[in-house]
């Protein structure tokens, strides 16, 4: 019989090491409604419907990748959004921020709304990316209202060839956004330098896989950091620079966060893993954008992810047919591959190997992306209150990454072959299990919803409005008489 005077939980979790920013602690957990109710002493937790014994494993806060390409619509053949879901859920990665370049570009309502359709298949949580580009900034308020959870700015060119808009049109647009305070997350590379040396480099005979990293050398980046910063701190827009790939960027991501800009960053494990070596041994499938550097650009990569300076991992999953990626030519090549089902396990063997503590993997993977966003504290987080988006993870345990196991459609990758340490065996969104025993939990499809209605971002702190566009078009200056002859 129930006890029906004591507290009542849909699950209860117990022998669990829940993993946080700050540390590690054995406890149980227990969920009602999709929420952590409860955490302390196994004899504390109320009484529950069902109980699960987690001994041996830590349970991390599900990661948020701010950053994955699902290709719906438009693109199917390469991903949709069941299957790149489907990869997350097999990844221990419980929210995911998806990008506009499809077909049609998620650059209106009436595309919006064909996204949040197509994302109706979604096995974990999402937010979508409306596009700010050149002709669309009559739009944005829009696409506001219709529910994006953040917008993306194309300052150089990758996949979907979409014009890289103007520093006037990206000025108005950070104008809006200020107003709204949502987060503007930008493909930091200056599309002119890239197309001038691209140019030269194909004229000269240029085909092999290094031809691409001398198109796109890190002063791309680093031109396009410091001039989206210094956009951001006039308008007061908040920003997040995407794949930071070299040691030259860190410089004025630093001086824009010691302004007092409101900017992150990211980086990706291809970036930490990778370095020149892989254009030899790995060819065109290692081609990606920004490009994967040289190797004394990696030490300074690390060390920024571990004092903040780079506040968070995630993957620029961007999956592609393989003979999409298998060209001589590497301007041929499409860029990307893909990445949300491998990050953990790539980041968990160096936790494992001491060049990064676990504490340290929970900020940058969940906390850290939940903060940027405005999700936090109800995700990034094991917490009572915050949804339960959970990945339950052997430390110990071993795998070898294999393409035609992963779970997206592209079926390649530049870490085959790969043995890790640390894998999620079991990931929770909501309190519900979307995988389990390293299987898809087929009937979580469509159980994944839009986090742009869990929490708003903070108070917008617009800078500058006296001269904004909309203020300097709206205004009708005094003609003063003229003085008589």
């Amino acid at each position: 019989m129930t006890d029906q005077t004591r507290p009542y939980a849909d699950l209860v979790i117990h022998g669990g090491v829940i993993a946080s920013e700050t540390g590690t602690l054995s406890a149980s957990l227990a969920i009602a409604d999709g929420a952590i109710v409860a955490i302390g002493e196994a004899g504390a937790m109320p009484a529950a419907g069902t109980t699960i014994d987690a001994s041996g494993l830590h349970l991390l806060p599900g990661a948020i990748d701010a950053h994955v390409h699902y290709r719906e619509p438009g693109y199917t053949h390469k991903e949709d959004w069941g299957t790149g879901t489907a990869a997350a859920a097999m990844g221990g990665v419980t929210t995911v921020f998806e990008m506009p370049n499809v077909n049609p570009p998620t650059a209106t309502p009436e595309a919006l709304a064909m996204k949040l359709d197509a994302a109706r298949k979604a096995h974990v949580d999402f937010g979508l990316y409306g596009l700010l580009a050149e002709d669309n900034i009559d739009q944005l308020e829009a696409l506001i209202d219709g529910g994006v959870a953040a917008f993306k700015c194309f300052m150089g060119n990758t996949f979907g060839n979409l014009p890289s808009p103007s520093t006037g049109a990206m000025l108005e647009g950070f104008e809006i956004l200020a107003r709204h305070g949502l987060r503007c997350s930008l493909h930091a590379e200056t599309a002119s330098i890239m197309a001038w040396r691209q140019k030269k480099l194909q004229a000269a005979g240029r085909t092999d896989p290094l031809a691409h990293l001398a198109s796109r050398p890190a002063v791309v980046a680093t031109e396009a950091v410091a001039r989206a910063a210094i956009l951001a701190e006039w308008t007061g827009a908040r920003i997040h620079i995407l794949h930071i790939s070299s040691a030259d960027e860190l410089r004025p991501l630093r001086e824009a966060k010691a302004r007092g800009v409101d900017i992150t960053g990211e980086t990706c494990p291809h970036y930490l893993l990778f370095d020149e070596g892989a254009y030899e041994t790995l060819g065109s499938i290692i081609r990606v954008n920004p490009p994967v550097r040289e190797a004394h650009h990696q030490a300074a990569l690390w060390e920024a992810l571990k004092d903040g300076t780079i506040d968070m991992i995630a993957t620029d999953h961007a999956p592609h047919d393989p003979e999409e990626k298998r060209r001589d030519d590497i301007w041929t090549a499409d860029c990307g591959f893909p990445g949300v089902e491998t990050q953990m396990q790539l980041m968990l063997t160096q936790v494992h190997n001491g060049r990064l503590a676990l504490e340290d993997y929970v900020r940058m993977a969940a906390g850290a992306p939940a903060r940027a966003f405005g999700l936090f504290p109800r995700k990034g987080a094991i917490a009572v209150g915050a949804d339960a988006d959970i990945a339950f993870v052997d430390m110990e345990r071993r795998h070898v990454i294999r393409a035609a196991e992963l779970h997206s459609r592209g079926k390649i990758t530049p870490f085959e072959g790969m043995e890790t340490v640390g894998l999620p065996l079991h990931t929770m969104v909501r309190g519900r299990f979307v995988m389990k025993d390293r299987s898809l939990v087929a009937d979580t499809r469509g159980w994944g919803s839009s986090v742009r209605r869990v929490q708003r971002m903070p108070e917008p702190q617009p800078c500058n409005t006296d001269q904004t566009m909309d203020a300097v078009t709206q205004a009708v200056p005094q003609r003063r008489p003229r003085a008589a002859a």
